[in-house]
């Protein structure tokens, strides 16, 4: 079978690939990350994987041929709301400038992927007021790109809001399907469009919205997909004490969801906040059948905690990394890192799986060049 090929630069443990699915054939893998690269070898083989820092990769390092599709999910630190906001420019976020000089070497040797799939924190819309985010769509127009960006949310696909930042690149001989404007405010928040206002002339003539746009298929919550029978729950003190925590009306909640009988399963995150000029732990909870955002597991703060509620009784541990794992739409198979802790920021760090194989179904699969839709329909 004809396949559309593709590189996944930062590629973490898989996901791009996973998602895209065997449809898609690699042609290079790269990240810096020894326990991630070792998770990449586990499931998918070393064959086509580059242990390094995308800044040491030159031309001679990329393949001959030219690939459908380059993917980067580049560092998020330095643009994220719950980080420093250095910036694109400051040291991990700043990996991007490495991404864009291979897309820029592969151009001038007239063998620029057809679609370039950039996917970071919705915060990227913001940092540095906007100019961030210009950079990057300025960077890809300068190379005969047309741009695009959304929002979109594995709340889609897997029962996990995780908003994202997708900027897509589109070369001369793809067709995007384009619409006129976006449908909603979700895919378009306020924060996009002030970020336009900061592209350059040509970036701004390069730039059009998207078409296809995501459904709500999800048909899982996450009390389907958590482990009722694991063996690590917290002593009632411990439960307790992050009851405790709580604002009155989230106990008040989980007081209602406890005498009804009902069998619920939440996620919660302790969090900081200022009460009365005075700065107050909470723990934060929610019970519409989504898991808050996986992070990577810096603190302990930013450990998602499990909280069952079943038979009138309340339960909480913190989440497994399987747990973590499916939350991104890992399948039961994939083979995750030993220690907890890099299996737990393997999947913070990581995109969601099944939304990049609606990405490939449905965006980047029909606006390939029409060669290479022909050969794969001809296989």
């Amino acid at each position: 079978m004809q396949q559309f090929s593709f590189l996944e630069f930062f590629a973490g443990g898989g996901m791009a690939r996973l998602g895209l699915g065997d449809s898609w054939r690699c042609l290079l893998a790269n990240d810096v990350d020894p326990q991630k690269c070792a998770a990449y070898r586990a499931n998918f083989g070393g064959e086509d994987l580059i242990e390094a820092d995308i800044a040491a990769l030159g031309l001679s390092d990329l393949p001959d041929e030219r690939a459908d599709l380059a993917w980067g999910s580049f560092p998020c630190q330095d643009l994220s709301l719950a980080g420093a906001r250095g910036g694109i420019h400051a040291k991990r976020s700043g990996a991007f400038f490495g991404f864009r000089r291979l897309v820029e070497q592969l151009h001038t040797a007239g063998r620029a992927p057809h679609i370039v799939a950039l996917e970071n924190v919705a915060g990227m819309m913001t940092s540095n007021g906007g100019r961030d985010f210009a950079v990057v769509i300025q960077s890809l127009a300068a190379l005969d790109y047309r741009v695009t960006a959304m929002i979109f949310d594995a709340r889609a696909f897997t029962p996990q809001s995780r908003p994202r930042l997708f900027i897509l690149g589109f070369g001369p001989a793809a067709a995007p399907a384009i619409a006129e404007a976006p449908t909603s405010e979700k895919l378009a928040p306020p924060g996009l469009m002030a970020a336009l206002n900061h592209l350059p002339p040509k970036a701004r003539e390069q730039w059009f919205w998207l078409a296809p746009q995501p459904l709500l298929r999800r048909n899982i919550r996450l009390a389907d997909i958590i482990d009722w029978e694991a063996a690590d729950w917290h002593s009632p003190k411990q439960t307790k004490a992050l009851v405790d925590m709580m604002s009155g009306s989230q106990r008040a909640s989980i007081d209602a969801i406890t005498r009804s009988g009902a069998r619920r399963a939440g996620g919660g995150f302790r969090r900081t906040r200022v009460e009365n000029g005075k700065s107050v732990q909470r723990f934060e909870a929610r019970f519409d059948g989504l898991a808050g955002c996986l992070r990577t597991p810096a603190g302990g703060s930013s450990r998602q905690v499990v909280i069952a509620i079943e038979g009138g009784k309340v339960r909480t541990r913190l989440i497994s990394p399987r747990e973590a794992a499916r939350l991104m739409g890992l399948r039961e198979d994939y083979i995750l890192p030993d220690s907890a802790t890099a299996a737990l920021k393997l999947c913070g760090d990581g995109v969601c799986a099944p939304l990049v194989q609606w990405l490939g179904e449905t965006i980047f699969a029909p606006a390939l060049p029409r060669r290479a839709r022909k050969a794969r329909k001809a296989a």
